[in-house]
């Protein structure tokens, strides 16, 4: 079985192979079917993004974002379709629509595709994802706890020995025959400051969003520095949303991600993408949605936000392009805003 201190040396191996300062772009299985995100992701590693990150929904957060494909399925193929980017969901749930033993055999089979560019994001779930498809949907205390016990469990599968595991929510005997090539870093996602207490204590780096990072940073050092860990030394990836055009095309996308500002204040905890969507219309103003993104079609407006998320502790900034034209923006970034992005990265270095 393995040891605690294994599995913390595995985390520390895997932490130093994520990229530093990389920018990643986002494939919304909500918003695009499975086909449709594959030209996307070889797209966008041939614009020279560094990473790939894919939701992973039983259900989108609104029905009029209209799909929900397999990710799993996704990262599959994208890890045959690429080459040299890192390929990870943000995020899966391995405490009830999937078994963590199960979560750990598929990230295990992917890194043999892919070996050394994937990992792992993990979190506590949404209503619409984990009640609709179990019926089950406990406090958040309890799936915050499951969700510990799971990240560890995954983390003994993927030592390849023996696993005897009998804990207060999840029993496994046996092992991974088949166990990574290469370490796999898992990334807990967090937004209050209770879950980024535990992502800095129980995982390999975090993944949040601009207004959680600002609030709650000091939770997220506060964990790291509970489990002897720095922040130099683990991932931070933050998701930016965008919009490359103009003022209609900024609309269009609020209206299929209307919920974002209450995402995690109430909105995953319901089941039914449709109240999702009726909720966030009548609640949140459409100005209000996309305050925060990076609009219109200025590549220095889009690289000093990014760039204000590398100051700010971001090592990965990942793009969440929300319209409708994603080859727009992966061609917009690849030609203009990336390579500004690195040159003022290296000269601030230099």
């Amino acid at each position: 079985m393995q040891t605690a201190a294994k599995s913390a040396a595995q985390i520390n191996r895997a932490q130093q192979t994520m990229p530093r300062r990389g920018i990643g772009f986002m494939l919304a299985h909500e918003q695009f079917t499975i086909p449709q995100l594959l030209e996307f992701g070889a797209a966008a590693e041939a614009a020279k993004f560094d990473v790939l990150a894919t939701s992973d929904h039983f259900q989108p957060w609104q029905d009029n974002e209209g799909h929900s494909g397999s990710a799993w399925v996704t990262l599959a193929a994208l890890a045959l379709r690429t080459q040299s980017i890192w390929l990870g969901p943000t995020v899966t749930c391995p405490i009830s629509r999937y078994n963590p033993a199960v979560v750990a055999e598929v990230f295990a089979s992917l890194s043999a595709l892919a070996p050394g560019r994937i990992f792992l994001g993990v979190g506590s779930g949404e209503a619409l994802n984990e009640q609709a498809a179990t019926g089950e949907w406990p406090a958040w205390s309890e799936r915050s706890k499951q969700l510990i016990e799971a990240t560890q469990l995954i983390q003994q599968l993927w030592s390849g020995e023996d696993v005897y595991h009998d804990g207060k929510f999840f029993t496994v005997e046996g092992k991974l025959y088949d166990p990574p090539v290469q370490p796999i870093p898992i990334l807990m996602a967090a937004n209050g400051p209770k879950a980024m207490l535990r992502a800095g204590r129980f995982g390999a780096g975090l993944i949040t969003d601009p207004e959680s990072w600002n609030a709650h940073r000091d939770q997220f050092e506060a964990g790291l520095e509970q489990a002897g860990k720095k922040l130099d030394d683990v991932p931070v990836l933050i998701e930016q949303f965008v919009v490359v055009g103009d003022s209609r095309e900024v609309d269009e996308a609020a209206a299929l991600w209307r919920f974002i500002p209450r995402a995690f204040k109430g909105y995953h905890n319901i089941a039914d993408p449709r109240a999702i969507r009726a909720r966030a219309e009548k609640e949140i103003p459409l100005h209000k949605v996309s305050e925060s993104w990076s609009r219109g079609t200025d590549p220095e407006q889009h690289a000093q936000a990014i760039e204000r998320l590398f100051e700010s502790g971001a090592t990965i900034v990942n793009i969440h392009a929300g319209q409708r034209d994603q080859n727009k923006t992966i061609e917009f970034y690849g030609e203009k805003v990336l390579p500004l992005v690195r040159r003022n990265v290296r000269a601030a270095s230099a």
